[in-house]
């Protein structure tokens, strides 16, 4: 059996192609980098984190971007006739007074790992383009048109538009096409295939929350008029009618589906396999209950569907509710390699699992200046929505223990570096070493940023001497804390027990849509160059466990 999710932790908006035998995977980054990370398999059932398309923050310039901005959805297709991959993404830039602003761009490779083509420009209409690639040579982008006016539906409705590969632009301007297969509303990212005879489009549908679902239509003609599929939705977590057409806020938890583990289950793409099989990837969450809220953000899922004898894609049990464990394709079984637990920075080159918001990690941190180490070089303060140094990867579990040993000078207050568990620019915690000028020395402590509301934690302060120092962070379900050790065996818990839940889309004001990370982290707010080096970075979980 498949287990879900296949891919945990911030793992949103999955998008899925076939290259012969390979399967890849793309999923969205908002804010982080690098960007649009490409997963691989072989079997539909094991993953490896394969590659990244996005890694010039020159060129995809997402610095000062709010929190929930940056990468949205992107789609990723394989076109046979040109062996050549496609990548669509959309760049949102602000939410402000619900206008989403985004940009959507188009880019090619003949390889996936790349390199990838100059981003063409495609439009501003909306979010969650997508490239349809029709088997008369011709290609249409489909997207959410965002409606702003008074008096009409909102978010809005789909539409599409021509897209010329010659003059590398899009014919005209988009035109409505759908409005849903379900009166849930908030109907999203689209996606067009086509299958005996018939053009199918493929939303999301009652908005990336708990009415979160897939839906199918399906017309012989690719304008139009498309034929509800009449067992909408295919896929969700809360099955049955809901009318939310009237309610353009995506969370409703009154959704929430006591029988279910996985949540939000919606904003789906499938892929066939040479024999015929048929699996759908989804996006889902798993939230800590009664809090309902999402710390590891978005994750995502599988499922085994199937074409019924009136064209009509199902889930191959029959039902539509996403499951945990998923029947294995009969492709044979191929094991891949998985990022590891703990990481000595020998390599020459950084790991691919590890981002940083809004920059590439490289332009900060150095496995080279220090063989066997990671050098940080400090920049600005955490809230920043600039220049921030912080080497993350993603929290795959609330059960999770992190541990780095960390060699570190402060010269002036504003010098530190450490620990960290961080959702957002305005929400995390930081166990950090200083330096003190009230004590005159360096010492450790805590900042936490709670929406915003800085608080350090001087109460718990301990003064230490300049030498390595062994840094620990210990999720336990809702409890996180810090300990520190000198030697690497004996810790010392420091500060208090934090909670968890509250690093999650529901509880933070100034950001969603991502997931926790946790990493090491480097400030200089006087001159931006001033550095840690970290020896190792462990990260061990337990994936096994659910949140509860």
């Amino acid at each position: 059996m498949i287990k879900n999710p296949i891919l945990p932790g911030f793992n949103p908006d999955p998008c899925i192609c076939r290259k012969g035998e390979d399967y890849y995977l793309a999923v969205s980054t908002f804010e982080w980098f690098p960007g649009i990370p490409i997963y691989h398999s072989k079997d539909l059932k094991n993953w490896e984190l394969y590659t990244h398309v996005l890694t010039d923050d020159q060129e995809v310039d997402l610095k000062k971007l709010p929190s929930a901005k940056g990468i949205w959805a992107p789609c990723l297709t394989y076109c046979e006739e040109e062996d050549l991959f496609y990548v669509v993404y959309g760049i949102m830039n602000s939410m402000n007074a619900r206008y989403f602003d985004v940009d959507n761009y188009l880019i090619t490779a003949k390889d996936i790992k790349g390199p990838w083509s100059e981003p063409v420009y495609l439009h501003s209409s909306g979010f969650d383009a997508s490239i349809f690639h029709d088997d008369d040579g011709r290609k249409w982008v489909v997207s959410l048109e965002w409606e702003t006016r008074e008096g009409y539906e909102k978010p809005g409705a789909i539409c599409m538009v021509e897209y010329s590969p010659e003059k590398k632009e899009i014919i005209g301007y988009p035109k409505r096409i759908w409005s849903g297969g379900t009166d849930r509303g908030c109907i999203e990212a689209p996606h067009l295939t086509k299958k005996n005879s018939y053009y199918y489009i493929m939303c999301a549908e009652g908005g990336t929350g708990y009415n979160h679902c897939v839906t199918m239509g399906r017309s012989a003609n690719i304008w139009g008029p498309y034929e509800k599929d009449p067992k909408n939705p295919i896929v969700t977590s809360v099955p049955g009618d809901s009318y939310e057409r009237y309610d353009p806020d995506h969370l409703k938890p009154k959704y929430y589906n006591s029988e279910s583990v996985l949540q939000k289950s919606g904003h789906g793409s499938y892929v066939e396999t040479p024999d015929g099989e048929v699996y759908l990837v989804h996006l889902t969450a798993r939230p800590f209950v009664p809090e309902l809220r999402c710390t590891l953000g978005r994750e995502t899922a599988i499922q085994k569907m199937m074409w019924t004898k009136d064209h009509w894609l199902r889930m191959a049990d029959g039902s539509n509710l996403a499951k945990v464990e998923v029947p294995e394709s009969t492709l044979a079984e191929y094991p891949v390699a998985q990022i590891p637990d703990y990481d000595d920075f020998d390599s020459e080159e950084l790991g691919i699992w590890y981002y940083a918001p809004r920059m590439m990690p490289q332009s900060f941190a150095d496995v080279k200046a220090r063989p066997g180490y990671v050098r940080i070089r400090g920049q600005e303060s955490r809230t920043s929505l600039n220049r921030v140094s912080i080497l993350a990867r993603k929290l795959t579990s609330v059960y999770a223990r992190i541990t780095t040993k960390m060699e570190f000078v402060p010269v002036v207050h504003q010098h530190s570096a450490g620990l960290i568990l961080y959702y957002d620019n305005m929400n995390y915690i930081n166990l950090r070493k200083y330096y003190s000028e009230t004590l005159s020395q360096s010492a450790l402590s805590i900042i936490q940023l709670e929406n915003g509301e800085k608080t350090e934690f001087l109460n718990s302060r301990i003064p230490i001497e300049d030498g390595p120092v062994y840094l620990r962070l210990y999720i336990e379900g809702r409890k996180s804390w810090f300990e520190w050790s000198l030697d690497g065996n004996k810790y010392q818990k420091i500060g208090r027990v934090f909670d968890t839940t509250k690093f999650s889309d529901e509880y933070c004001k100034y950001g969603e849509f991502t997931g926790t990370m946790v990493g090491i982290t480097c400030a200089d707010r006087v001159k931006h160059k001033h550095y840690a080096d970290f020896d190792f970075f462990e990260y061990v979980a337990d994936e096994d466990k659910n949140v509860e």
